[in-house]
């Protein structure tokens, strides 16, 4: 077994959740609109909320509205984003057409101030509603936002997922993010920064914003699960960030156990593929100096956590 140093879990307050999947579906005249039940398909319809965002919930009644006035007899999922210019939404499973639909949807916008709205009914998102571009502040940069990019799920929860990983590297003079994404901690970060990853619209949107603000970001489009950093391109660094999708690094674990960096930084949304990747670590000779975990998804088990690794 592994033992670290755990500190106090940091839990983001109710009503601050700035992104949720949603789901819909026609049945008896009626829309049902929320989230499912535990283990089941059971929609259930959602009156009130303590885990939304309030400019969030707020939509949740128009989109009802919405829905029966696009004709919707069908089951689909509303994505739901807070961005920077309002809500961004993306409808998967369904696609509205004709000139009824496209005036209803307007109005829907209009009325509601809504940054985006995209369907996706199987060939990708298509954009139907965007007045100003949609973007989404990372660092005090803000980032073109892709449909259902993935963000960290609360504001404040990002804030302390960040501080642990600034925390935690120092002040180094160049550093690698790996699994990047849009730049959460990429754009953060006071240094140099090699950001590897392997969605392209996340890595242009991150490539975009950096080349704006002339910061030092060097993006590479790279699965690392397929290519992961080998130990000399590792040992390039004063400090390694690297935060995997729920599946974890194991193809990454090796090199980074292996590595001369001098201190790694594991941002993780599942505790159990982090305690296997932990232990590959371990196991070569470095030390977990602590874990801060962080509770954004509440009323759940779901935890996420930042961990320091030195030698």
């Amino acid at each position: 077994g592994l033992s670290a140093p755990i500190r106090t879990p940091h839990i983001p307050p109710v009503r601050s959740r700035r992104r949720a999947t949603l789901h819909a579906e026609a049945k008896g005249g009626r829309i049902t609109l929320g989230f499912t039940a535990e283990k089941a398909h059971l929609i259930v319809d959602i009156k009130e909320c303590w885990i939304l965002d309030p400019r969030l919930f707020a939509l949740v009644a128009p989109l009802r509205t919405l829905l029966k006035r696009l004709n919707f007899r069908r089951r689909a999922d509303i994505h739901l984003t807070l961005a920077d210019q309002g809500a961004d939404i993306l409808i998967t499973g369904f696609a509205p057409e004709g000139l009824p639909a496209a005036e209803a949807l307007t109005r829907f916008c209009e009325e509601h101030g809504i940054a985006r709205v995209a369907f996706d009914d199987g060939l990708g998102p298509e954009t139907r509603w965007e007045p100003d571009a949609v973007t989404i502040t990372l660092g005090g940069v803000p980032v073109p936002l892709p449909p259902a990019s993935f963000l960290q799920a609360t504001p404040d929860g990002e804030a302390a997922l960040t501080a642990a990983v600034l925390e935690a590297i120092g002040t180094p003079a160049t550093v690698a993010d790996l699994f990047a994404g849009l730049g959460t901690f990429t754009l953060a970060i006071p240094a140099k920064v090699y950001a590897a990853e392997g969605a392209r619209d996340a890595l242009t949107a991150l490539k975009a914003a950096a080349h704006r603000l002339q910061r030092p970001v060097f993006p590479e489009h790279r699965d690392l699960y397929r290519r992961p950093l080998t130990v000399a391109e590792l040992d390039r660094f004063d400090a390694v960030v690297i935060d995997p999708p729920r599946s974890g690094a194991r193809e990454q674990a090796g090199a980074l156990a292996a590595s001369k960096t001098p201190v790694i930084v594991y941002v993780s949304c599942n505790p159990a593929s982090f305690a296997r990747d932990a232990k590959e670590l371990c196991d070569a000779g470095w030390r977990i100096d602590w874990i801060q975990p962080v509770g954004q998804f509440l009323w759940s088990t779901h935890v996420e956590l930042a961990a320091k690794f030195v030698r």
